[in-house]
């Protein structure tokens, strides 16, 4: 009782139910592990004892919770309310440059009956100064004597939301190639792709892959889910002829050589059959930026790299820095020198000084990187985009890159995400990515987290967040053990989720969360309570509570992206054709019979076939693999989400996924160009032109017809409005 009572008092379960009506324990060493990784001693009996009673003690002497969320326009948390009379509150505001507020005082209980508030607002009582918006120090000190002090959030109810319903295409950006791109898709082309979907197809958003800095290696971990970096993004995506000082380097005979290899490179991946090569573009895209950065800023870019700085602060440097040592130690900080792998040592910073050039390099690519993610979300508003480009946020970093290394004392070592066993995964998942420490989050008022946010939701219309339900819990893995022996431990998700509503507030920007598989109970509820949309997949959309049949339009939810698939999914063509079912039986990923599981799956597909020849979809009749893809996507429209993503691939019939879960070698993900249905690489050019694509696109007219090309660009509206 004493371990299991220790775990719960430090968020860490001692056991899950990963069905109704089944609970599966958790080992005892999993616990120890865990609660080890969050500073708490339960190796012995003894141990847990004397943990337990500090844990206890502390939690009976304060007066306030770590973090404390007030939400605009509802009532106060129970915790400010039940304070006792005479009880002082003392507020340190943050950055919002409001006046300091003047001290509260909360009164006698007959004292203060609240105020008068109107039929859509909840009473507040008399002595609360609200605060502004913002992640604020409350400090609340009891008649007594006693004094705690802790994170105050104060954030807008919800999440900005769309202003219009609205279409777009969901891709991975490095899989679209243009005529120029340096052998994979880069800023340049999404710049080009929202213009010309924008103006031409009425879209309103490009939802990409996350764009995060990868961390450099022989080969280079090719997985976008995995990054260096979630703070700053990956040069390896610049547009490198869009670059000001590109024009201006000297010796033109080096890059035209460059150039001619990037057109070697492209034309291999796009005539030859390669796959995509980030090493080869990374080298290349290198070489030049190393020419361009000799290049002299004219005034006014000089002073716009300075406030850069400036913004991006002591995070920037410390990138830039792990950049340069990995030059000349490697790309895992693990294996630097011992004084390196402290990012505050007086070594490191000689280390800084003596690398000050390196330094200077990286941080220019990162200031490059972002003025052309923030040129590509300006394109795509200027097109009349209603939200624009859709970012996306991995769950986590690589152990041994730049994130890991500057922000170790905020991460929970020898541990690692994933997911528990379930009907899909009987072994559970370990994706290798540290977790965030709730304790260490909450102590630094969540001050990592919101950096993060920010940072992303500058160049954004909207953000997506994979695999959402963490902001609620997380499957924590200690290192040795099979993802089988995890554990779930809670983050503090209320406060979290203010954090997050509270930052894409600031910036305008929609928020989405990837709420696929498995979801605890009151998750959906509680992200939707505060504007978060949710994702929804035609295939998985069935009245599960009820006849296990595909869920009418109607039912749908109205807070969602709805799209057929994913970048994780087949895509269309290959479902409707069964192709997913024979690729994962010649790479051995059946757990049944190969004949079994084409019955089932054909099943499936007809039952939605069905569904939607009976609600008039499937004009085109069977056997019409074009009519079957533009049905349901018709279907889509039926629904009330506020967001319908078209996965780009499906526009021309590609039938190879992007990402095949379970596999590593065995398939090349993640490095795949767009292809049509002969799988025959099509540049963005070319898709700019398909007959299939406009042949779907007319799904998405209200009225069947194509505005003319080059017509005048629709009126822009506002990015997203608070709700």
């Amino acid at each position: 009782m004493g371990l299991s009572r220790l775990a719960a008092l430090h968020g860490v379960a001692t056991s899950y139910a990963p069905s109704a009506g089944v609970t599966v324990p958790v080992p005892d060493g999993t616990v120890v592990a865990v609660l080890a990784a969050l500073g708490v001693d339960a190796v012995t009996p003894e141990a847990v004892r004397e943990s337990l009673a500090a844990a206890e003690s502390a939690h009976r002497s304060r007066l306030l919770p770590r973090t404390l969320v007030v939400w605009a326009g509802e009532p106060l948390p129970p915790a400010l309310s039940a304070l006792p009379p005479g009880t002082t509150l003392d507020i340190a505001l943050d950055d919002t440059g409001a006046p300091p507020l003047p001290q509260m005082r909360v009164p006698p209980a007959d004292a203060d009956a609240g105020r008068d508030a109107g039929a859509d607002t909840p009473a507040r009582p008399a002595w609360w100064t609200g605060p502004p918006l913002g992640v604020h120090r409350l400090t609340a000190r009891a008649p007594g004597g006693g004094s705690t002090t802790c994170t105050l959030v104060v954030a807008p109810a919800r999440a900005p939301q769309p202003p219009a319903r609205s279409h777009g295409f969901l891709v991975q950006l490095y899989s679209l190639l243009s005529a120029r791109s340096w052998g994979m898709g880069d800023l340049g082309d999404l710049a080009d792709l929202a213009t010309w979907s924008g103006r031409t197809l009425g879209a309103g958003f490009v939802q990409v892959n996350p764009l995060h800095a990868a961390v450099p290696g022989n080969p280079t971990d090719p997985s976008p889910y995995r990054p260096s970096s979630r703070r700053f993004p990956d040069p390896v995506h610049l547009h490198i002829e869009s670059i000001p000082e590109y024009g201006h380097v000297p010796d033109r005979g080096v890059l035209d050589d460059l150039r001619q290899d990037a057109a070697t490179l492209r034309d291999t991946v796009l005539n030859k059959g390669a796959l995509i090569d980030r090493d080869a573009v990374r080298e290349l895209k290198q070489q030049a930026l190393e020419r361009v950065a000799k290049v002299p800023l004219t005034p006014g870019r000089r002073a716009a790299y300075c406030d850069f700085l400036a913004e991006q602060g002591q995070a920037l440097e410390d990138h830039a820095l792990w950049c340069a040592l990995a030059e000349v130690h490697g790309p895992d900080w693990h294996t630097w020198p011992a004084a390196l792998r402290d990012p505050r040592s007086p070594e490191t910073a000689r280390a800084r000084r003596e690398l000050l050039d390196r330094v200077d390099f990286h941080r220019r690519l990162a200031w490059l990187t972002d003025g052309q993610l923030a040129a590509a979300q300006r394109a795509a508003l200027d097109a009349g985009m209603a939200v624009g480009i859709v970012h996306d946020l991995a769950v986590g970093v690589h152990p041994g890159g730049s994130d890991a290394w500057a922000q170790q004392d905020a991460l929970a070592h020898r541990m690692s995400v994933g997911a528990p066993p379930d009907a899909f995964n009987a072994r559970g998942q370990d994706w290798g990515l540290p977790p965030w420490r709730p304790d260490v989050l909450a102590a630094s008022g969540y001050a990592p987290y919101r950096g993060l946010l920010r940072g992303l939701l500058a160049r954004a219309g909207a953000l997506r967040i994979d695999h959402v339900m963490g902001l609620f819990r997380l499957w924590w893995v200690p290192e040795g053990r099979p993802p089988t022996e995890g554990t779930y431990v809670s983050q503090d998700a209320e406060a979290m989720l203010a954090v997050l509503v509270l930052e894409a507030y600031r910036a305008g920007a929609v928020v989405l969360g990837e709420d696929l598989g498995t979801v605890e109970p009151g998750v959906r509820e509680a992200l939707a309570r505060r504007g978060v949309l949710g994702t929804s997949v035609l295939w998985f959309e069935r009245d599960w509570a009820g006849t296990g049949r595909p869920l009418a339009p109607e039912q749908w939810r109205k807070d969602c992206l709805a799209t057929v698939t994913t970048h994780d999914l087949p895509s269309t063509a290959a479902r409707l054709a069964g192709d997913h079912v024979t690729l994962r039986h010649r790479l051995g990923l059946l757990t049944r019979g190969l004949a079994e599981e084409l019955t089932a799956d054909a099943t499936d597909t007809a039952e939605w076939m069905g569904h939607l020849a009976r609600l008039g979809l499937l004009p085109e009749g069977e056997g019409d693999e074009e009519g079957a893809v533009r049905a349901v996507h018709r279907f889509l429209l039926r629904t009330p989400a506020h967001m319908v993503g078209i996965w780009l691939p499906d526009t021309l019939g590609d039938r190879r996924p992007q990402n095949l879960p379970g596999t590593w070698d065995q398939y090349p993900n993640w490095r795949l160009p767009v292809a049509d249905a002969a799988g025959r690489p099509v540049t963005l050019e070319e898709l700019a032109a398909a007959p299939r694509l406009h042949g779907l696109m007319e799904v998405f007219r209200p009225d069947g017809g194509r505005p003319a090309s080059g017509s005048a660009p629709r009126t822009v509206p506002p990015r997203a409005r608070p709700s």
